[in-house]
């Protein structure tokens, strides 16, 4: 069903069935299989994700009433940001869209037609809360500029999915800039980490000496223990107590972003805050262990992409 129409959104846009990048898209960008492109439009920011969080403007963003007025979801997401240039409206641009959406079944939840309508705030929300930072808002000029957006909404046997469309125009440069956000539902795969047993903790350390503990969360930056770890927590308090004679070093790892100093900081902190839950809760011996912490100067992966910076951010526990 979802390819049907798929293939009457991209016809009704005035587009081919197989629209192409083009040599100004930035690397590893693509159109949604759903949206085909408005003619001559470059991508000139791009983020794709499996499953993500997002927030959409489901009506006036101003400072004042902006929490009312914005949509939660959570499912695969894809942001684009497009440029088009020359003198294209913004009125041209959305009007094919809007033409397009409403043949492929989706439903206006919201749409602005001036600044007026859309908000002060809407263009800053945009710009800091969408994760794809605009490209071109550095650089351009908005004025008094025309500026739309439009919020729509399909549900079917395929699932949902939420479009979000927001069009400025840079004046000063000739040029429209269009963001667009896609939502579609997707179920979270949640089965991806488990927390070890106590024995199979134990036969890593026979094996090599140290294993990590996947399970112990941390808030971003800090040193606080998430109540979610108490699982994890309890697993290595139970292989200390089958282990009277053994002591650990408890180790933080974390990525490279930041700098060395503070990162030394942050997890030596966090094993110490897991040494102590184990003291305190466990009635571990304090004299069994030792925290440390060496930032990211022992990885598991590469710190090039957020996979690898998820890796490398972990606990674990060595043998003295």
């Amino acid at each position: 069903m979802i390819q049907s129409r798929t293939s009457s959104f991209l016809v009704a846009i005035g587009m081919s069935l197989t629209s192409t990048a083009i040599a100004a898209d930035i690397k590893g960008s693509a159109d949604h299989p759903l949206l085909s492109r408005f003619p001559s439009a470059e991508i000139r920011a791009y983020q794709a994700k499996g499953f993500d969080a997002a927030v959409l403007p489901r009506g006036k963003v101003d400072n004042s009433d902006t929490p009312d007025e914005l949509l939660e979801l959570e499912g695969k997401v894809t942001r684009i940001d497009y440029r088009i240039p020359g003198e294209r409206s913004v009125l041209e641009v959305m009007r094919n869209y809007e033409k397009a959406l409403e043949q492929a079944g989706f439903n206006t939840l919201f749409a602005c037609n001036n600044r007026q309508e859309c908000g002060d705030d809407m263009m800053a929300f945009i710009a800091l809360s969408g994760q794809v930072r605009p490209k071109g808002f550095g650089d351009a000029s908005f004025g008094d500029s025309a500026e739309r957006a439009l919020l729509a909404h399909r549900s079917d046997d395929a699932g949902e999915v939420h479009v979000f469309l927001h069009a400025v125009e840079d004046t000063a440069n000739k040029r429209t800039l269009l963001y667009q956000q896609v939502v579609e539902g997707a179920a979270l795969k949640d089965d991806q980490v488990k927390v070890l047993q106590a024995d199979e903790l134990q036969q890593s350390l026979d094996r090599q000496g140290h294993v990590a503990i996947p399970g112990v969360y941390f808030d971003t930056g800090k040193a606080n223990i998430k109540p979610e770890s108490d699982v994890a927590l309890a697993e290595m308090a139970k292989l200390l107590q089958g282990k009277a004679d053994l002591k650990v070093y408890v180790v933080g790892h974390t990525d490279n972003v930041g700098t060395l100093d503070a990162n030394i900081a942050l997890s030596e902190a966090r094993a110490s805050a897991v040494a102590q839950a184990l003291i305190a809760s466990h009635q571990i011996d304090a004299a069994r262990l030792a925290a440390k912490g060496v930032a990211s100067l022992a990885p598991v992966a590469s710190n090039a992409d957020e996979a690898g910076r998820a890796r490398n951010r972990r606990v674990e526990i060595v043998v003295q």
